[in-house]
């Protein structure tokens, strides 16, 4: 059963905003979706993820060297994910339907699988954020505690010191096991994004890509280059590893900092906000005049943007975020944000700290 949320807002706060936001688009007569600055960018990024791969495979390397190469597609897979995949998946990258699911599907080359990340994101995470138990987002297992509300272990005492260790192993997740477990488990729940997928067609969908992902990263390199087995397989971990390391934390950065809440629903009455009013509540924005990040990051650093308005390509968040800043102010709502990503890393670290600690227990 999921949580409802409430219908109040007599303030009508996400009506006026949605209703300035659009005036914007009017105003500057331009398309919501991507343009020549996303196409461009996708390019380069493209290039950063795709170029290393094929220097390693077409000449004979020295192991350094593709070393320092492998970095660069792990950083370029990151890059894809943020931008071209994410916006892809969204429906934002361009008005074209048949556009969107190409650039969505970019997300097979990264080792993930299109239907169960629209659920675990579109569905569940940009519905029922930080909601725990419902979020997944929030949901690491045993081995990490990212809410008051999940049980504390032991071992959680330390998180703050590991968690980063761990935080690289996101993608590689992804290629092993993640992917078999979501399909598994959303089929059974019947969890749909639009329209609910066949389940034999999903199945073979997720085998196939598979196949194909392990024979482009694992088993293409054995068969061609002239290094041992077990070193491609080292740098295939490092490729995820680096990719893993930059996608986690600036996931992480955006909910799982001090400043945002993990509410839960009562039985009785559900969400005490409404979505658009929960949104403001559990996210938070970080390093936005950052040039560096604004463009590679893919606007996740605007995520306040981003999950009031998913149906905006992210190039537009900046100027919208002056428009939704404003809006919350004039409202008496947070606008969460952090200046630096420094002190959003402090912020997350001290979060991590404070989870880390055995709840006191209430007689």
């Amino acid at each position: 059963m999921f949580p409802k949320f409430s219908k109040k807002d007599p303030k009508k706060f996400f009506k006026t905003l949605n209703s300035r936001v659009n005036n914007y688009f009017k105003e500057h007569k331009i398309k919501k979706t991507g343009n020549w600055k996303l196409y461009s960018k996708s390019l380069i990024i493209f290039a950063i993820f795709t170029i290393p791969y094929l220097l390693i495979m077409l000449f004979n390397l020295n192991q350094w060297i593709c070393l320092g190469l492998i970095i660069i597609t792990g950083i370029g897979m990151a890059g894809v994910g943020m931008n071209i995949m994410h916006d892809g998946n969204h429906g934002v990258f361009s008005s074209k339907k048949w556009v969107n699911k190409l650039m969505g599907s970019s997300i097979y080359i990264l080792a993930g699988n299109a239907y169960n990340w629209q659920i675990q994101h579109n569905v569940l995470h940009h519905t029922y954020t930080n909601i725990h138990g419902h979020d997944e987002d929030l949901d690491a297992g045993r081995i990490l505690r990212f809410s008051e509300h999940s049980k504390w272990k032991s071992h959680h005492r330390y998180q703050h010191i590991y968690s980063f260790l761990l935080y690289g192993l996101m993608t590689i997740n992804w290629a092993i096991m993640t992917d078999y477990f979501q399909t598994k488990r959303y089929i059974k729940r019947k969890l749909s994004f639009k329209k609910f997928i066949n389940p034999t067609k999903q199945w073979i969908n997720l085998i196939l890509t598979k196949i194909l992902y392990y024979s482009i990263w694992i088993i293409l390199p054995i068969l061609i280059l002239d290094f041992a087995w077990w070193k491609i397989l080292i740098g295939f971990f490092i490729m995820h590893y680096t990719a893993g390391i930059i996608l986690s934390t600036i996931f992480q950065l955006a909910h799982i900092v001090e400043k945002v809440k993990m509410p839960l629903p009562s039985k009785e009455l559900g969400m005490k906000n409404t979505w658009a009013i929960h949104q403001l509540f559990t996210t938070s924005n970080f390093s936005t005049n950052n040039k560096i990040m604004n463009w590679f990051s893919g606007g996740l650093n605007f995520q306040v943007e981003h999950h009031l308005f998913p149906n905006i390509c992210h190039i537009h968040y900046k100027k919208i975020s002056e428009i939704v800043k404003k809006t919350a102010k004039e409202f008496n709502l947070p606008y969460n944000e952090y200046k630096t990503t420094r002190e959003a890393l402090k912020s997350h670290f001290l979060f991590l700290k404070s989870m880390a600690k055995k709840p006191i227990q209430v007689a």
